[in-house]
């Protein structure tokens, strides 16, 4: 991005710092260039600015989140999913305790516990229970509160209280959004507390995120990159995250399914 670029991009943040909307034909004229411009412009940003509905908004900007549905990401990049926990169960040992996240990304991970004994599984997830709940071997704590059906998990004081109390081995983390500079967020705000309960408490904290997740920007931000010891992700996207970290000299140590 060249400086240009930049000061064009920082006039438009500053004239949606507000909370508003522009639309392309107006960041244009506000910019004294084409509209293609401004497009290429944003294309090339570090994902601070998006489109929704044909206008120009701050990605961060929680009225412009999309719906979270849980159903239609059950389906959503299962595949990769599958790879992802694939590369994220070699991690478990025997006897471990397990906190693992809400949402779909990590429920290849629970179908694998199977083939483990002796482990302990905490979380604040339904489906997440309900899965583990069948599985010889493997005791489950479910932690409770107030019901959020979004995304079929539990919120609440409590809910965080038990996390700090207990030893856990390994937390496996999702989030909606991986952002370098912004950090990794997710749809629900109830979520935050349970998740930074987890990597303050865990011995090791991963993070499985499929490509999709990279460069986004959620309204509910519960972590930087830097608070994750290993980040498993896949495609281009995983590439270049895992390409710059180790230019850098930084943790997390990103691995490829």
């Amino acid at each position: 991005m060249n400086g240009r670029s930049a000061m064009r991009l920082a006039r438009l943040q500053e004239a949606l710092a507000g909370g508003g909307t522009m639309r392309l034909a107006e960041a244009a004229r506000l910019c004294g260039v084409s509209e293609m411009t401004i497009r290429r412009d944003v294309a090339a940003s570090d994902g601070a600015i998006t489109f929704f509905g044909g206008r120009l908004v701050m990605a961060d900007n929680p009225r412009f989140a999309p719906v979270y549905d849980l159903d239609e990401q059950q389906v959503s990049h299962y595949p990769a999913k599958c790879r992802l926990c694939e590369r994220a169960a070699a991690f478990i040992e025997k006897g471990d305790t397990l906190f693992i996240d809400c949402g779909t990304t990590l429920m290849p991970l629970v179908d694998s516990l199977a083939n483990h004994r002796e482990l302990t599984v905490v979380t604040y997830a339904l489906n997440v229970a309900n899965a583990v709940s069948t599985l010889p071997g493997v005791r489950l704590v479910l932690l409770g509160g107030l019901y959020h059906g979004s995304s079929q998990s539990f919120g609440g004081d409590g809910v965080v209280e038990a996390i700090r109390r207990l030893g856990i081995n390994r937390a496996f983390l999702s989030a909606a959004g991986l952002h370098e500079q912004k950090g990794v967020s997710c749809f629900h705000f109830h979520e935050v507390a349970p998740k930074q309960a987890a990597i303050a408490t865990a011995g090791q904290r991963l993070l499985v995120a499929d490509e999709s997740k990279l460069g986004m920007i959620r309204p509910a931000r519960f972590a930087g990159v830097d608070d994750f010891d290993v980040v498993i992700t896949d495609g281009e996207a995983g590439r270049r995250l895992r390409q710059g970290r180790q230019a850098a000299g930084r943790g997390p140590e990103v691995l490829l399914a």
